[in-house]
């Protein structure tokens, strides 16, 4: 299991298109993943679970992922968020 913590820092945190984005890249991992906010946890593969986080610009979450490609998976998805989706 690997973890990894980002601020999210895009203007309208991660709703709608940002979290469609996001959502299509944690499914192109085999690793089980999850998104965690405070002391909720989802996964990250949901559209709903990660909406339902309210992350807003400013958030620090933390990417969990359990799995053959584990690694890769917090590290893709911790860049996107770095770069604000532009990945």
């Amino acid at each position: 299991m690997v973890s990894g913590e980002v601020t999210v820092r895009n203007a309208v945190g991660l709703h709608a298109r940002p979290a469609t984005f996001f959502i299509q890249r944690a499914n192109s991992f085999k690793s089980s993943i999850w998104v965690e906010k405070d002391d909720r946890r989802v996964n990250a593969k949901s559209l709903l679970g990660v909406l339902s986080l309210g992350i807003v610009k400013g958030t620090v979450i933390t990417i969990i992922a359990d799995g053959a490609d584990e690694d890769e998976a917090v590290e893709g998805l911790v860049k996107i968020i770095e770069t604000d989706f532009t990945e």
